[in-house]
C-alpha cells in the first residue's frame, strides 16, 4: 500500500557476522591510525621546528598564492609558528604513548583474548575523557572525530566481548 512505510529487518541488517565485519574493520583502520600516531610521535621528537616550519611553508606556498586566507594553510601555518619546545616534546610523547597504547590493545583485540575487551573499554574511555578535557582548549574538529569513532570502537568492543564470553561459555558447557 501507498502509506505504509516499509520496515528494515535489523536482525538482517545487523548479524553477527556483519557486526564482527565491521568491529575488525574499524580495529583495522584504528591500527592504521596507531601506526600514524606512532611515526607522527617519533617524527615530532626528531624533527626540528625550524623544518617543521620550513615543511609547512612548502605544503602551504601554492594554497597562500590561491587565497590568503586559506583557513587550512593559516590554521598549519599558525600552529607551527607557536610550537613551543615544550608542546613539541609533549605532543611527541602523547603521540607515541597513545598509538603504542592503541596497538597493543587492538592487537590483542584481533587476537580475541577476552581480558583485552574489557581493558580496551576502559583504555579507550580514558582516551575519550582526555580528548573531550583537550578539546576545551583546542575546539579541534579531529578530536571530535577521532572521540566518535572511539565512541563506536567501545560499542562494538562491548558488544563483540559479550559475543565471545557467550561463545565461550556455550563451547565450555557442551560435552
Amino acid at each position: 500500500m501507498f502509506g505504509e512505510i516499509p520496515v528494515i529487518d535489523l536482525n538482517k541488517f545487523l548479524d553477527e557476522k556483519k557486526l564482527h565485519l565491521v568491529f575488525e574493520v574499524s580495529l583495522w583502520f584504528k591500527a592504521a591510525f596507531a601506526l600514524s600516531e606512532i611515526v607522527a610521535g617519533v617524527v615530532t621528537y626528531f624533527v626540528s621546528q625550524q623544518l617543521f616550519l620550513t615543511l609547512v611553508l612548502w605544503v602551504t606556498t601554492d594554497e597562500f598564492v590561491e587565497d590568503p586566507h586559506d583557513l587550512v594553510a593559516n590554521f598549519l601555518l599558525h600552529t607551527v609558528q607557536h610550537l613551543s619546545v615544550g608542546t613539541q616534546e609533549f605532543a611527541a610523547i602523547y603521540l607515541l604513548g597513545h598509538g603504542v597504547i592503541k596497538l597493543w590493545l587492538i592487537v590483542g583485540l584481533l587476537r580475541e583474548r577476552l581480558w583485552y575487551y574489557p581493558v580496551s573499554i576502559v583504555v579507550f574511555g580514558a582516551f575519550i575523557v582526555y580528548q573531550l578535557y583537550r578539546y576545551t582548549f583546542t575546539h579541534s574538529i579531529w578530536l571530535l572525530l577521532i572521540t566518535a569513532l572511539d565512541v563506536v570502537i567501545i560499542a562494538l568492543t562491548w558488544h563483540e566481548y559479550r559475543y565471545l564470553r557467550n561463545e565461550h561459555n556455550v563451547a565450555a558447557a557442551s560435552p
